[in-house]
């Protein structure tokens, strides 16, 4: 018996199948493109035809992603990611995650969540960040880490804002500091962010681990270990884990008959719309979600009076 896990953000969509010894033995990580009913039909596609006992959905289109495929348990992600991380680091104490337009971290102890915190709208300290500057630096994303670790002297650069980073960047080029001592600026830029934001007042204690899609990145890891003087480890399936936990917590949940819809769905039509209820003065914005031109889900109203 096998478990899907699907998580779905704002820059990817993953999906994970875990067997009843909650290996991995499937996953993919796509690019939402701002459309996620089109991102799960597709990674649907793509993963490996198993039998599948149950699905989990997490993210922050996990109830949307559950409406689509059929989901049995829809969590959030920082239940997923935590569930993730102690299958993998069972002592775990700390996870920082950061994705392409959101973070968080989570502190956990004696295997429970006892604090966490998300970042605002503000994508400064997140991978869309080092994407933004990476394409001005002209350097694949990817090679981005292994040039930052040939720096010999990291370049102090503003981290709070893009706008404002771009415009220190550009006047440490204009004074001559060479471009991989630029590249572990900004690695370390983001780092103090995520620390001076999202990681401040919190107790931070080992193990702690390193997951998301800026966790590819060996510069930005390097930078965290320099700033709390810790080691920090990166699980081997750091860009999936909010899909793993989902799938963990399907497997967890057991359930007897599946909502799975299949493998198919990409062949189902969906669509969303919304429309505002002016029936109070709370004016709730209704998100409706139709399958095959009927009414398959209804959510947003603080009354209950649309949900279904």
């Amino acid at each position: 018996m096998n478990f899907l896990g699907i998580d779905v953000g704002s820059i990817s969509t993953n999906f994970a199948i875990v067997n009843q010894e909650k290996q991995v033995i499937d996953s993919l990580y796509l690019r939402t493109e701002g459309n996620p009913i089109n991102a799960i039909q597709e990674g649907i596609t793509q993963m490996d035809r198993r039998n599948i006992a149950g699905v989990g959905t997490t993210g922050s289109a996990r109830r949307l992603a559950g409406i689509i495929v059929g989901a049995d348990i829809v969590k959030t992600e920082i239940i997923a990611h935590a569930v993730a991380s102690q299958h993998f680091v069972p002592d775990v104490r700390t996870i920082l995650e950061i994705g392409g337009q959101d973070s968080k971290i989570i502190i956990l102890r004696d295997g429970v969540v006892v604090d966490f915190a998300m970042n605002s709208i503000c994508a400064a300290g997140c991978g869309a960040f080092l994407d933004h500057q990476a394409n001005r630096l002209r350097i694949p994303i990817e090679d981005f880490g292994a040039i930052a670790l040939h720096s010999k002297n990291c370049v102090n650069i503003a981290g709070r804002c893009t706008v404002f980073a771009e415009s220190d960047m550009i006047h440490k080029q204009q004074i001559g500091y060479r471009r991989e001592d630029i590249v572990r600026g900004l690695c370390s830029a983001i780092v103090r962010n995520y620390l001076n934001n999202i990681g401040k007042g919190k107790d931070i204690k080992d193990p702690i681990v390193f997951q998301g899609g800026v966790a590819a990145n060996a510069g930005v890891r390097k930078a965290f270990e320099e700033e709390l003087g810790r080691e920090i480890m990166v699980p081997e399936h750091f860009a999936v884990m909010g899909a793993i936990g989902a799938a963990i917590l399907a497997l967890e949940e057991n359930p007897s008959n599946t909502n799975f819809k299949g493998f198919d769905i990409a062949d189902i039509g969906f669509a969303t719309s919304s429309f505002m209820c002016d029936e109070c003065p709370n004016r709730c914005e209704i998100v409706v979600i139709e399958e095959q031109g009927k009414v398959a889900a209804r959510w947003g109203s603080r009354c209950g009076k649309w949900n279904v």
